[in-house]
Formats: structure tokens, C-alpha cells, sequence
């Protein structure tokens, strides 16, 4: 099912759209893999690059404070699955990165630029499948911050669900 190119970000309290990708290592990801738990779906304009690499590394010194609060980590960029692959073993990930080489992952959740590549766009979602938050920064570890503060908040009080906000370019 093919999605309809968005021009704008998916904004708090939208669905993830229905999408299908594929990790590095090969496996397929597609929406339902996102429902049940909350997850940082961070798009990046590309692998290898310094501020990819410095967003890329913050998200995995944090990972073991993501899992124990029971959060999923999952990077997006245009590249292709062997891209991937280097940059992932590069930065040493412990978490799956999506090659969104068709560029329809991108288009769906309104974050292709004008030059093919994923602008910088972080989105925070519940285990329902709605967006809580979008971060859009050019400052790589912002994006890291404000996911750590917002999700933690949300794994300390399960019964109360963070506010819908966005934040913006500061």
C-alpha cells in the first residue's frame, strides 16, 4: 500500500502510517512491529555524516536506558541497506536501521527534502500507533534529549500519557 507523499511532517496525535522496510541485517519492519510498546523513529539525512553519526552514536550510549523503560529505537535514512549496514557497525548500533532507498517511508511521514534525503525529524510514538511528539532541530543531540526526557517520563507513569506536542526549531 502506497502512502501519499506528505509535505509536511505527521503531527502529535496522527497514526503512523502503514509502511514497509528494510533493516540492515535484512528483515523486513513494517507499521504493526511499531505497536505495543512506545519507539523513537528518527529520520536522518545520511549515514556516515557527522551529525548523523553524532545522533546516531547519543541514541546508542542511551539505548540501555531506552530498553529498561521499554522504548524501541529505529533509524530511517534514504540510504541503501548496505550503507546501512557500515554505518551501523561504524557508529556501533545496538538497534535496527531502515534502508528507505525507494524513498516511500520518507514521503509517508512527510520528512523527504527537496534533494531526496530525510530531513532530521524524530517522532515519538505510543504503543497505540499515535504520533505523542515530533522533534525537528537541526541540532542532532536535541533530538536525542528531548526523545530520553519524554519517553522516560512516559515509562514512569504508565497510566498518564505525556501530553501531544511538537516541538519546533529552537
Amino acid at each position: 500500500m502506497t502512502e501519499p507523499h506528505r509535505t509536511s511532517p505527521l503531527r502529535a496525535g496522527e497514526i503512523v502510517p502503514e509502511f514497509s522496510g528494510t533493516t540492515d541485517s535484512g528483515s523486513t519492519i513494517s507499521r504493526a512491529d511499531l505497536l505495543g510498546r512506545p519507539t523513537i523513529l528518527y529520520f536522518y539525512p545520511k549515514a556516515g555524516s557527522p551529525g548523523c553519526s553524532a545522533e546516531s552514536r547519543e541514541f546508542a550510549r542511551l539505548h540501555a536506558d531506552f530498553e529498561a523503560a521499554g522504548v524501541r529505537v529505529i533509524g530511517v535514512s534514504v540510504d541503501s541497506r548496505e550503507a546501512q549496514h557500515r554505518f551501523r557497525d561504524d557508529c556501533h548500533l545496538p538497534f535496527d536501521l531502515v534502508s528507505d532507498e525507494g524513498q516511500e517511508i520518507s514521503r509517508a511521514f512527510g520528512v523527504l527534502g527537496a534533494l531526496g534525503m530525510a530531513r532530521r525529524t524524530t517522532f515519538l510514538i505510543g504503543p497505540d500507533g499515535k504520533v505523542l511528539e515530533v522533534i525537528r532541530t537541526f541540532r542532532p543531540r536535541r533530538h536525542v534529549d528531548v526523545a530520553r526526557e519524554r519517553l522516560l517520563q512516559l515509562s514512569e507513569a504508565p497510566g498518564a500519557p505525556p501530553p501531544h506536542t511538537e516541538t519546533g526549531r529552537p
